[in-house]
């Protein structure tokens, strides 16, 4: 296996992060070709900028060119070479590290007697800016109050700092200028003295009002020859979120360079390393990347789009990952993307825990589901958005917990975990009885474009034309297939967790309400005449009969049967409606406000379900294929191969290779991403999960694991490292032949052959 960071290299990227709520993934960053980090970082859901950046000067503290040469991105670090003239080049490396820390190292090479100045500065204007705790020791701090999407504030102390000894700084106020990352536009070019800064705060003048510019420096003495230096900015919640109403603990950034975690320390610096390696704090965000990456099963595929993919899906999971003990977030768990959606949100909370299901440790799958219903509300609602330090204008989202909960279940199945869920569980299915199906159909209410996730279709127009028109208003009322495919999976996990939980008496109960449900959907959902299920207007009883994808959501769960199946295979095979260049579109080709473009009537939108192809959709609709794609149905097989190829080879810009991507929606024609959002690395699928199930094809119930994978076409794939109820299992294939091997028991077979252990 090679190295995962190394495969994902590539020259056109930037996040930055290490698991921990803090990245570096600014969607449209304007000061890349700066050196260190301008552009703004993002704390939970807080965006802070500028963060810093770095000038070099000769040894009479004139500004010397910087001519940037190359960038080279992994995964741990960002690498850009410098041209710095008179033969002197420089390394530099970027990483960003636990509790804030964002790093930029530098190796130095050249020859001959030059001294050489480094001076990482700031520049923070003084709205929002506590002036007066500006402070230098040994780090120069700062702390500035920004506010989210929310107006909820939160005070960061921001400390910049030489990693070593400072050799002069700077701080002083100034009246705005142009906050561009260029040292011509500082004060610091005219307080230099002889060789160094002034090495005071002065926050003198008549108001306070303006800029605040900031300045750590460093000397390089000569000959160059092979030199390092390095500088951070450390970003972190003036309180600690661990501890509301007690301030954060300094974090010695000496701890960070060995892996470890806070320790206490006022001067938040490192003394370089001198060897000619990597600098130190790359090393140490290269170990835990790696240190990730083993702890996921590996994958090799003679596809290499499905292998590279696979790896790109855990990098995201990490990037967006959070490790617990801050705020609300007591658990591991994971964000649903960068910028807006920096933070745990339910409906992709769900596809957080089918992907972590496969590391071992159960606990970053639990924790997902934990941290969104430690916070339930009394009445059995969700939230919508989980935030750091607050639940207000939270927003809410259906979600389908019934089967992300039974999926982590069937693979790492934990009685106390059961049994501590299912009250909430239990709880949120009485909410959605009593709230969203208040006539007792056994069909779900949806009461606004939005809490689906869905916005802008022709499903909501059907029983309102001004559904597209307003927020929040829970004006319309509209019976969601989607919505109650999600009830059912969640009534009838219920009915099956009841007895095991102590609870036997309940699971009538649940099965009552599955079984209504299930009644409805059959009879009151289905159109025998177009062969597809529908959403349906309550105020007429009567099926609206719009075509979208999640029409199709009942094939991935029990509800839909054999007298359906001819459905499936008309319609979501049609080219005409879904079965696109690359499948599926979430609207069908017919419908009358169809576009594969983005807009809606007219106008491109950011979030428009009218048309493209969303891979949650597809997640979805893999599953739905998946079920039904037994060895006995061959054609069927072939379209979910398909479906899931196409849907990850879509993810790739221009078929580039080195260029993966997870954008909220794509073209269903020509599969270009909507990059005009900026919303890379969008967690709101489920991929790896489909790669194993489907592609290495291990399926795990409660009796037994199945190893039976579609026909992809591939000269061979290797699964490995997964561990399932303490044995490890391995699927090779190679040339149509299967070999699987779980603890000493091994099997061979031949794609379309079904290999089962029993558990």
């Amino acid at each position: 296996m090679s190295d995962r960071i190394e495969l994902l290299a590539r020259q056109d990227k930037w996040f930055l992060g290490c698991g921990d709520g803090i990245i570096f993934a600014p969607p449209f960053p304007a000061w890349l070709d700066a050196p260190g980090f301008w552009d703004e970082g993002t704390v939970y859901q807080y965006q802070v900028g500028p963060l810093f950046t770095v000038t070099w000067l000769d040894a009479d503290g004139r500004e010397r060119p910087q001519r940037q040469v190359s960038r080279r991105w992994t995964p741990a670090e960002l690498t850009v070479t410098w041209d710095l003239g008179d033969g002197i080049t420089a390394r530099e490396v970027r990483s960003v590290h636990p509790r804030g820390i964002f790093a930029s190292e530098w190796t130095v090479e050249g020859a001959g007697t030059t001294v050489l100045n480094a001076v990482a500065w700031t520049v923070q204007d003084t709205r929002g800016l506590d002036v007066a705790a500006t402070t230098f020791d040994g780090s120069l701090g700062f702390t500035r109050r920004v506010s989210d999407r929310r107006e909820v504030p939160m005070d960061l102390r921001c400390e910049l700092a030489v990693l070593g000894e400072a050799t002069s700084w700077s701080a002083t106020l100034s009246e705005r200028s142009a906050l561009q990352p260029h040292y011509r536009f500082t004060p610091f070019g005219e307080l230099w003295e002889g060789d160094r800064l002034p090495s005071r705060v002065r926050l003198e003048g008549i108001t306070t009002d303006g800029f605040l510019y900031g300045a750590v420096h460093a000397r390089v003495a000569a000959p160059v020859a092979e030199r390092q230096v390095g500088f951070a900015m450390r970003v972190r919640p003036q309180e600690d979120t661990r501890h509301p109403g007690r301030k954060a603990t300094p974090l010695g950034i000496a701890a960070i360079r060995q892996g470890g975690g806070p320790t206490p320390s006022s001067v938040p610096v490192i003394v370089p390393s001198r060897a000619p390696t990597a600098p130190s704090l790359a090393r140490a965000t290269r170990r835990r990347w790696r240190e990730f990456f083993d702890s996921v099963p590996q994958f090799r595929c003679s596809d290499p789009y499905l292998e590279r993919y696979y790896y790109y899906r855990w990098y995201g999971l990490f990037l967006n990952s959070i490790q617990g003990e801050a705020g609300n977030y007591q658990w591991p768990t994971v964000c649903e993307g960068i910028g807006f959606f920096h933070m745990p949100i339910t409906y992709s909370a769900q596809c957080h825990v089918r992907e972590l299901r496969w590391r071992e440790d159960p606990g970053h799958a639990q924790g997902v589901l934990r941290t969104i219903f430690d916070h339930q509300k009394p009445n059995g609602a969700l939230h919508g958005r989980i935030y750091v330090n607050h639940l207000q204008g939270t927003d809410f989202y259906h979600a389908n917990w019934g089967d992300a909960f039974e999926s982590l279940d069937a693979l790492r199945p934990d009685d106390d975990f059961a049994a501590q869920l299912y009250p909430s569980l239990s709880a949120h299915a009485e909410w959605l009885v009593s709230t969203r199906d208040r006539d007792a159909t056994g069909m779900f209410d949806v009461v606004d474009q939005y809490e689906t996730g869905q916005e802008y279709m022709s499903r909501y127009q059907a029983v309102d034309p001004g559904a597209d028109s307003y927020g929040w208003e829970n004006r319309i009322r509209l019976k969601g297939i989607d919505v109650t495919v999600y009830a059912y999976a969640l009534f009838r996990a219920l009915e099956r967790l009841a007895p095991r939980v102590g609870q036997p008496g309940e699971a009538r109960h649940w099965g009552g309400y599955a079984a209504r449900t299930a009644r409805a959907v059959r009879e009151r959902m289905w159109s025998p005449a177009r062969g597809m299920f529908s959403d349906v207007d309550p105020r007429t009883g009567q099926r609206t009969e719009v075509a979208a994808a999640v029409c199709f959501y009942p094939y991935f769960t029990d509800l839909a049967t054999e007298e359906h199946l001819p459905g499936l295979m008309a319609n979501l095979l049609d080219p005409a409606r879904f079965w696109t260049n690359y499948p599926v579109p979430s609207s069908s080709l017919e419908d009358p406000l169809f576009s594969a473009t983005a807009e809606w009537k007219g106008k491109r939108h950011v979030c428009p379900w009218n048309g493209r192809v969303w891979p949650m959709t597809n997640s979805h609709l893999v599953e739905a294929l998946g079920r039904w794609a037994t060895p006995d149905r061959p054609e069927l097989r072939a379209a979910a191969a398909h479906l899931l190829q196409r849907f990850v080879h879509m993810m790739f810009h221009d078929g580039d290779l080195e260029r993966p991507n997870c954008y909220e929606h794509y073209n269903p024609h020509t599969g270009a991403a909507s990059v005009y959002r900026g919303i890379d690395d969008y967690q709101h699928s489920w991929v790896v999960d489909l790669i194993i199930q489907y592609v290495a094809g291990v399926r795990v119930s409660a009796t037994a694991v199945t190893i039976d994978p579609l026909p992809c076409a591939l000269e061979s794939f290797a699964l490995t490292g997964l561990r399932i109820d303490g044995r490890e299992l391995s699927v090779l294939g190679e040339g149509g032949l299967v070999t699987a091997t779980l603890g000493d028991a091994t099997h061979l077979g031949r794609i379309g052959e079904p290999i089962v252990f029993p558990r």
